[in-house]
Order: C-alpha cells, then sequence, then structure tokens
C-alpha cells in the first residue's frame, strides 16, 4: 500500500522513503525479559552481533528496547535502562553510521540521553502519555516519532481490556495523541502511529483492528506501524509456542502490509524482508498493468 501522509519520514537526518517499498524495522531487545528473546542479548557485543547481521538481511531500521512491555512485565527505572541502551546504540553508532536507529522508551530522561548519542527514533508506547516532555524532544530534534496505543499499563493491560469499537476507539486515542505532538511543534512528516497490537487487546480486538487497518489509515492520514512478530494473538491463532511462531507471524505481516501498513516491527528479518519483497512487487505490477487488486482499500 501507498503510505499516507507523505512519502517519506522524517527521522533527524534520516528520511525513510515510504510507499514504494515496505519498511522493515529490526527488533533488538536488551532485557532479560522480553517475551521473544529476553536475555539473548543483554551482552553489548552480543548486541552488536545480532544487529549487524538484521542489517544485512536487509533491515532498514533497528529498534533498540531495554525496558521490556510484554504483559505481565515490570517496569525498570532509568539508570536500569539506559545501562542497557546506552552501550549498544554508541557501539551502533560507531560501527553501523549509516543505519536509522530507534529507541523503545516511554521515559523523557531516557529519550534524551538517547538522541544525544545519536538516536533518530522515538518509539514511545505511551504515546507521550507517560512523559509529555518526548514530544517536546522530537520537536526540538527532528527525530521521528511512534505514537502507539495502549490501553492500561504492561503489568495488567490483558486483564480484561474493553472496547465501545476497537478501531473507532483506537482511531479517536491516536487522533488526540497526534494533536498533542502537533501542538508541541512535532510535524506531520515525522510522525508515525502503531495501533498496539496485544497491548490491552483480546484476540477479537487484535483481529478486528487488523481488519480496521484500512479504515485507520484514510481516517488519521499518516503512516501506520504494525507489529505482530510472534505475539500471544499468532500463538493464539497457531498454537505455537513463541520460536514456533514465524509463519503465523508471516502471514500477519502480509496481511496488514495488503491493508496499509507501511512499517513492520519483526524479529525474523530475513524472512520478513523476502514476504515483503514478493508483496511489493506484486503490487508494482498489478499498478504497471492496472490491475484491479484482489482487495480494493
Amino acid at each position: 500500500m501507498a503510505s499516507a501522509g507523505h512519502a517519506f519520514w522524517k527521522c533527524g537526518d534520516h528520511r525513510i522513503p515510504l510507499g514504494s517499498r515496505s519498511v522493515i524495522m529490526g527488533v533488538l531487545n536488551l532485557t532479560p525479559d522480553s517475551f521473544s528473546d529476553g536475555g539473548r542479548f543483554v551482552d553489548a557485543s552480543c548486541a552488536l552481533e545480532y544487529a549487524g547481521q538484521m542489517l544485512r538481511d536487509g533491515a532498514n531500521l533497528l529498534d533498540l528496547g531495554g525496558e521490556s512491555t510484554r504483559p505481565g512485565s515490570s517496569p525498570v527505572d532509568d539508570h536500569e535502562e539506559l545501562s542497557r541502551v546506552l552501550p549498544v546504540l554508541k557501539a551502533l553508532k560507531r560501527y553501523h553510521p549509516e543505519a536509522p536507529l530507534s529507541v523503545d522508551t516511554r521515559k523523557a530522561t531516557v529519550a534524551e540521553a538517547s538522541l544525544r548519542e545519536g538516536a533518530s527514533i522515538l518509539n514511545d508506547v505511551t504515546a507521550c502519555r507517560y512523559a509529555p516532555e518526548i514530544a517536546g524532544l522530537a520537536a526540538e530534534s527532528g527525530c521521528g516519532l511512534v505514537l502507539m496505543h495502549m490501553q492500561g499499563e504492561p503489568r495488567q493491560m490483558q486483564e480484561e481490556p474493553v472496547y465501545g469499537h476497537v478501531v473507532r476507539d483506537v482511531g479517536d486515542f491516536l487522533e488526540e495523541r497526534v494533536a498533542f505532538a502537533e501542538s508541541c511543534g512535532v510535524r506531520a512528516e515525522q510522525l508515525v502511529l502503531d495501533p498496539g497490537f496485544g497491548f490491552g487487546k483480546t484476540l477479537e480486538h487484535n483481529l478486528a483492528l487488523l481488519c480496521g487497518l484500512p479504515e485507520l489509515r484514510r481516517r488519521l492520514k499518516l503512516p501506520l506501524l504494525v507489529g505482530l512478530s510472534r505475539k500471544r494473538m499468532i500463538g493464539a491463532m497457531t498454537g505455537r509456542n513463541v520460536e514456533n511462531r514465524m509463519a503465523g507471524s508471516l502471514a500477519g505481516l502480509c496481511s496488514a502490509v495488503e491493508r496499509g501498513a507501511s512499517i513492520v516491527r519483526v524479529h525474523d528479518v530475513k524472512e520478513s524482508c523476502d514476504a515483503v519483497h514478493v508483496l511489493d512487487r506484486v503490487r508494482k505490477t498489478e499498478e504497471a498493468l492496472h490491475v484491479e487488486p484482489l482487495r480494493n482499500q
């Protein structure tokens, strides 16, 4: 799908093209308790090696996280999060200076320090509700800013989440957060929106939200980032444990891209790149031949 709103994502000195191709964001968890790969990359040298492999496999950008936000997770303090993120961020800027780097944080102190060390994107699961100052940091620095929907807090967000109409409710929330960010000086070309699959949502909510991506895209007129990789919803549909959810994750990724996602956040970079390259090639061929798409979104 062509991107909504603008043809590129402005992330500091980087301009990431949108529309002509799907953008792959590789996940680099630096925590001991993340749901999919917790503890694998707490050592900075291992994290750097894995990050380099993701870039060689085709990731367009990397997302570093120093605090787990899986269901039931507990928060960590600023010092601990910084001690996990900054050494890897500094090493990546040294060895892969061309790569756009995102830091997944809700804390202003972590965001500020990360920008100072070369991060070009802030990925905030609270959409600047936990630390409104993050919007000001994004405005001042010109970095990319991801605003995500989450109902509740990670520790209890999966305890009976309720919506009137999940697509409309998520759209209302993101619309309000965009207005807040823009009131702080963030420009539209810096913004990407994440509906927050798995963050305070049942399987039925997640499926309705996936089907509703075209509606969100039309309404919000900004690029959408989708993260389905290895999540509990994939396990619920396939019966697979986290280590065996790649096929289901790729199916979810393809569904999201077909319905308007511009950026996909993934663990299995090489396989995800193959999947989106095929989808992108089919789309380009449809456009060249003036063939009506199977789904006219």
